[in-house]
């Protein structure tokens, strides 16, 4: 009886693994590989897609953050400028007429230009609704005070127009040294929406940019609704808001699952310089919706030939191998990209991924702060390559700079600009006879002489190499030039200072004046050649003299070289 029950069981086996059911293993055996391939792939192209589109985006998203730090950055620029010349104004009402004169048409982005006094009570302003207004109550006003330097401040409605506005603040105690005034500008929050339009118009992505407070400032057209509200009332958005908002990092990214169910990847940018931030949202199921469909068929196709050990080890080597791997190598791209805080987050590994994890980060933490005093040390640098340490005036480099720009804003406005070569007569004979520290004494007290009627003529001077000084004289003519001209070299004859070697017997200057307009058949080179020009002439008369020269246009609009007197 058991020999006919094992016989009857072997050939119910026998059955079961017939020759039907051999060709469906065999099919199973076939076609399983091609189907864990076929999903191989469509989830490396829903991977590619999303990063493709993530990277994108976020490519996207710095240049747009990279625009607005340069619309900032514009703004401190054209404040510094303008404390710059209230502190060397010496006076409300001058500075106030230089002020009214000076925004500039090629920076939409500003709105008004505004002094105010210690008091925070505006003095002048370029649109005459904001004079008057007491701004001592402002956070951003006090803020600027007590710090010293630019702040920007959070979103706010302009009380004379109650336009949506952010002002910009710098106060001219950061270059004079006295509380006496603060430059402030209200930023055109419409012309930096603009600047977000390529980020609108796709399909589950949003992007916006909010201050300190949440509130956001700026959003692509489709998006502009958005704008003056706060972010945690945001639609998908209050879930990361306040974890964009207290991080401490300058970029940053998560991810999440938003109200509606949607996966949602989190980017957000720090503005450099303020507290705003760039915060990007992308849908990943929007972004790979077909080849999700795709997915889901494949995996259930799968479900009937291989059961579920295969798709258990899948799932098992995606979160214990693959996810670590990717997200490590995430944060050493991050790294390479230049983002010196990536790190990785240990918690979130596997045990054996921690020590690669946490060297990673000491890795990291030493090369950010090796960067952090490399650029300190720059900065440093940059400021010491722009100043001649002996006469304390700007050195040639500096010159240059202040050249090119003075010539770009006279251009612009049609005004005339005047330079003026200053050269020590025969300080060759002076180091000879006196040495060179005497030599280097005389160079200082002729600095010091400069920066003086510089000061007093708006005007900004340099030494431009060894014995020869230069002063720059915006919005000045050929006769005024000249005036200042032998100002400079009575006031060089007043100090007195001995040069038996010399005729007159104490130290004297020769001069060229050049005098120009700016336009496009000019350039900088030129004003500095005829001012050169006019300093040989001024040598070949006998020294201690001005000679002026000036520029004039062919009637092709070439530039050339005159003699204007």
């Amino acid at each position: 009886m058991a020999n006919i029950s094992l016989n009857r069981k072997r050939a119910k086996l026998k059955q079961v693994l017939g020759i039907r059911a051999r060709f469906a293993l065999l099919a199973v055996i076939l076609v399983a590989p091609l189907m864990l391939e076929r999903i191989r792939s469509l989830e490396d192209a829903r991977a590619k897609q999303i990063a493709q589109a993530t990277t994108e985006f976020t490519t996207i998203a710095r240049h747009s953050a990279d625009a607005q730090r340069e619309v900032i950055s514009s703004v401190e620029t054209i404040l510094k400028s303008e404390a710059f010349i209230r502190a060397s104004a010496g006076g409300v009402s001058k500075s106030c007429d230089v002020l009214r004169a000076s925004l500039p048409a090629s920076l939409p982005w500003i709105r008004t230009l505004l002094i105010a006094g210690q008091d925070g009570r505006i003095q002048c302003s370029t649109n005459n609704m904001y004079v008057g207004l007491d701004l001592s109550d402002r956070p951003y006003f006090q803020q600027a005070q007590e710090t010293g330097r630019f702040v920007l401040s959070d979103f706010l409605l302009s009380k004379p127009s109650q336009t949506p506005t952010v002002m910009a603040v710098y106060p001219v105690s950061a270059l004079s040294g006295t509380s006496d005034a603060v430059v402030l500008a209200t930023v055109n929050l419409d012309w930096m929406s603009k600047i977000m339009n390529n980020l609108g118009g796709r399909s589950g992505i949003s992007a916006v940019l909010v201050d300190s407070a949440g509130t956001v400032l700026a959003a692509p057209a489709d998006q502009s609704s958005s704008v003056g509200r706060p972010l945690d009332n945001l639609p998908l958005m209050s879930a990361i808001a306040d974890m964009a908002l207290r991080s401490d990092q300058d970029e940053g990214s998560l991810s999440f699952m938003a109200v509606d169910g949607s996966r949602r990847a989190v980017s957000y940018i720090r503005i450099a310089g303020t507290n705003a931030r760039l915060i990007a949202s992308i849908d990943e199921d929007k972004v790979s919706a077909a080849v999700n469909r795709d997915i889901r068929t494949a995996y259930l196709q799968l479900a009937f030939v291989v059961v579920f050990v295969l798709l258990g080890a899948l799932i098992a080597a995606e979160k214990l191998v693959i996810k670590p791997i990717e997200m490590l190598a995430d944060m050493a791209k991050r790294f390479g990209e230049g983002d010196l805080s990536a790190r990785a987050a240990r918690n979130r590994l596997p045990a054996e991924f921690v020590p690669l994890a946490r060297a990673f980060n000491a890795m990291a933490a030493q090369l950010g702060q090796r960067e952090r005093e490399l650029i300190a040390s720059n900065d440093r640098l940059t400021v010491m390559a722009s100043i001649d340490m002996l006469s304390g005036l700007a050195n040639r480099r500096g010159f240059q700079s202040r050249l090119d720009f003075e010539w770009m804003r006279a251009q612009q406005y049609d005004n005339d600009l005047s330079l003026l070569m200053i050269d020590v007569d025969h300080f060759k004979l002076f180091n000879d006879t006196y040495g060179h520290l005497e030599g280097d004494s005389c160079l200082t007290r002729l600095g010091e002489t400069l920066s003086g009627i510089a000061a007093d003529t708006m005007g900004f001077a340099a030494r431009y190499g060894g014995e020869e000084f230069c002063l720059l004289l915006p919005n000045t003519d050929l006769a005024r030039a000249i005036e200042i001209g032998e100002t400079v070299r009575a006031a060089v004859l007043r100090l007195c200072l001995p040069h038996i070697t010399s005729s007159h017997m104490i130290v004297t200057v020769s001069i060229g004046v050049a005098a120009a307009r700016p336009s496009e058949a000019l350039r900088p080179g030129d004003l500095i050649e005829a001012a050169d020009a006019a300093l040989y002439a001024a040598k070949h008369r006998g020294r201690n003299t001005v000679v002026e020269h000036g520029l004039v246009q062919d009637s092709e609009g070439a530039a050339e070289i005159a003699m204007a007197g």
